[in-house]
């Protein structure tokens, strides 16, 4: 059975997650905390980050969007990009978007502040990088619910990377409690739809020991 090594609140391994399991790919998760920078991980990914996925013949992968293009590649259904190019493109596009701009501007401040500084000893967390994740936020939301009031999903009307992208991301504001969902109702109904998946509500049955996620985190119709 292959390994996929990821963290709770990694967004690149939560999107990973989400993909194997819409691809009905059989894995084993081994979380693997990067702050460690264990030898036999760094062996596997020099650049000490998840997600890593191991093959049953040993085979390593890394970096989360090089992993969604190999699985696309070598499990055809189901399919989780688009057959035309416009559409590909489009995906391609919300993948750089969520993953490069939503992860800069939002994800990453709020796990270096809200998680990292807490279990690492690392002091209090920055109010001026917490506010500016949280107004960040709101321009993300705006465009979920720009799109999904146009398009069923993300980038068109079935489920693709897009969305997994997106939800991985959104999953961990979440669970924070940063989201005042009934501002959003386009992004909301978007969510609601996304999180009744099989892939999407095994990541929100993650807990992290000692944090404890909003009531609604992982209740579908909230």
């Amino acid at each position: 059975m292959a390994t996929l090594y990821h963290h709770w609140l990694s967004p690149a391994a939560r999107f990973v997650r989400v993909l194997v399991m819409e691809k009905r790919l059989d894995v084993t998760l081994r979380l693997e905390k990067e702050w460690e920078r264990r030898q036999a991980f760094l062996a596997l990914n020099p650049a000490g980050e998840v997600p890593v996925l191991v093959m049953d013949d040993g085979s390593a992968y890394s970096g989360a969007l090089a992993i969604a293009e190999y699985l696309e590649d070598t499990i055809a259904e189901p399919a989780l990009m688009p057959e035309n190019p416009d559409g590909r493109y489009e995906v391609r596009r919300l993948l750089g978007w969520f993953h490069t701009k939503l992860g800069t501007e939002v994800t990453r401040l709020i796990v270096s502040e809200k998680l990292f500084k807490r279990f690492l000893g690392m002091g209090e967390p920055d109010s001026d990088s917490v506010r500016c994740a949280a107004q960040n936020l709101k321009t993300h939301l705006r465009y979920i619910g720009h799109l999904a009031s146009r398009r069923h999903y993300l980038a068109g009307p079935v489920f693709t990377m897009a969305d997994a992208a997106a939800a991985a991301h959104i999953s961990v504001a979440d669970y924070f409690g940063d989201i005042a969902w009934d501002a959003w109702p386009d992004a909301k109904d978007w969510y609601m739809r996304v999180k009744s998946r099989r892939s999407i509500r095994a990541l929100l049955a993650d807990r992290i020991p000692g944090l404890v996620p909003p009531p609604h985190y992982g209740d579908p119709d909230f």
